[in-house]
């Protein structure tokens, strides 16, 4: 049987949401026989996108703002024009050394349009390939709400131009795209999900902690780094606590908060065991980014979520909300988040009932490259005469 080769664009500018999920689907793919070239294009993160795949790492870039008006290099200067040619060069360039069977770009068009000075062109080179690779786009359950007039319309039309499957990591029974992108029924593209893309179930915790505080980065999670620690030295109840910073926060200010910690609170900046803390912790207390509430789902314990919502940021709160009304969360909007107001919060949700057990989809990663196999193979019999027999011929060969 011919191996496949799949050809995947992941472009991460703050936090590495995008990065961790891109790559368990790599991983993925990988272990049911693709040949998998990833391309990256932000800040390097060790064990990312991880071994088993082809890495192409383009010069690097990130958001200069939480609002990602901007793109500046890893120095935070503005790049150009020439900057820009070149990365975009050295993508089609990767584009043409894979000769990929798939492609798979990951948020873009639905996000990323930052993005457009080297995915538009490369649009273009699968356009003007013979045979053409099936392009899919591959984007998270719950998308921003806020957007311009006129964004989701443009999405839509470079969906049906160019693209032939959306593949939406998510479980139907909790959200479907069609609730934060209200013009989903006007695109033409198959659309289908695929589960959460959660990470394997970890192994059993190494260390127990009653109220487990993971941050992500921004100013909304320094907040909640210095309510943590004023929650922590003023609770009684003699709780052990764990506080995971994230490497997000600046060193001087790591150390200075370590060095203030008090008795009973233990503080780190990252753990790698951190999936499997949670499965000891009675409480994790994050934000509600799609990572970490895929690792709280896996671990189902407790969870309070505090989620983003600065620049008018939608998609955690809508999540955070849809799991409160399962009962599967506690949520505490950023407004509340004082150590007052935290102190209560986690009180409250030690208090409640360990969750039901969920039947949420956590297998989205082995889905997604079954979905990928499946897909290919009913789309080249639709769009190559003689295909199938060529296929049959091929598997009969090998």
């Amino acid at each position: 049987m011919k191996q496949l080769r799949a050809f995947l664009y992941v472009q991460h500018l703050l936090g590495i949401g995008h990065l961790a999920r891109a790559s368990r689907i790599a991983a993925a793919l990988a272990d049911d026989g693709f040949d998998v070239t990833v391309v990256t294009g932000g800040a390097p993160v060790a064990g990312f996108p991880g071994p088993g795949v082809k890495s192409v790492i383009l010069p690097p870039v990130t958001s200069g703002d939480e609002g990602f008006s901007e793109l500046v290099d890893l120095q935070g200067k503005s790049i150009d024009d020439d900057f820009k040619k070149s990365r975009s060069q050295m993508l089609l360039q990767a584009f043409r050394d894979c000769r990929p069977d798939i492609v798979i770009i990951e948020a873009f068009p639905f996000g990323r349009r930052q993005m457009r000075f080297e995915l538009l062109p490369l649009i273009e080179a699968i356009d003007a390939t013979s045979p053409r690779p099936l392009l899919a786009t591959s984007v998270r359950d719950i998308l921003q709400e806020r957007v311009k007039p006129g964004r989701n319309e443009e999405t839509v039309d470079l969906i049906n131009r160019h693209f032939d499957l959306v593949m939406v990591h998510g479980d139907p029974a909790f959200a479907t795209i069609d609730r934060t992108f209200p013009l989903a029924g006007t695109i033409k593209a198959e659309i289908t999900y695929t589960g959460l893309v959660a990470a394997p179930p970890p192994p059993a915790a190494s260390e127990r902690f009653d109220v487990l505080v993971s941050v992500g980065g921004g100013a909304a999670g320094k907040v909640l780094v210095s309510s943590t620690i004023a929650a922590a030295r003023h609770a009684s109840n003699g709780w052990k606590w764990c506080l995971i910073t994230g490497p997000n926060l600046p060193k001087d200010e790591f150390d200075a908060i370590a060095r203030d910690a008090t008795p009973g609170l233990s503080i780190f900046r990252f753990r790698e065991d951190f999936a499997s803390l949670l499965t000891g912790a009675r409480l994790s207390v994050s934000q509600a980014g799609y990572n970490t509430v895929c690792d709280v789902l896996r671990a189902g314990c407790r969870s309070l979520l505090v989620p983003f919502a600065a620049g008018g940021e939608t998609e955690q709160t809508v999540r955070a909300l849809m799991l409160g009304e399962l009962g599967l969360a506690t949520v505490l909007t950023e407004n509340d988040l004082t150590p007052e107001g935290l102190a209560r919060a986690i009180e409250q949700a030690l208090a409640a009932p360990t969750p039901s057990a969920h039947r949420l989809d956590l297998e989205g990663a082995r889905h997604s490259a079954q979905i990928l196999r499946e897909r290919y193979r009913t789309w080249c019999l639709k769009t190559r005469p003689g295909f199938g027999k060529a296929h049959d011929q091929t598997d009969q060969g090998s």
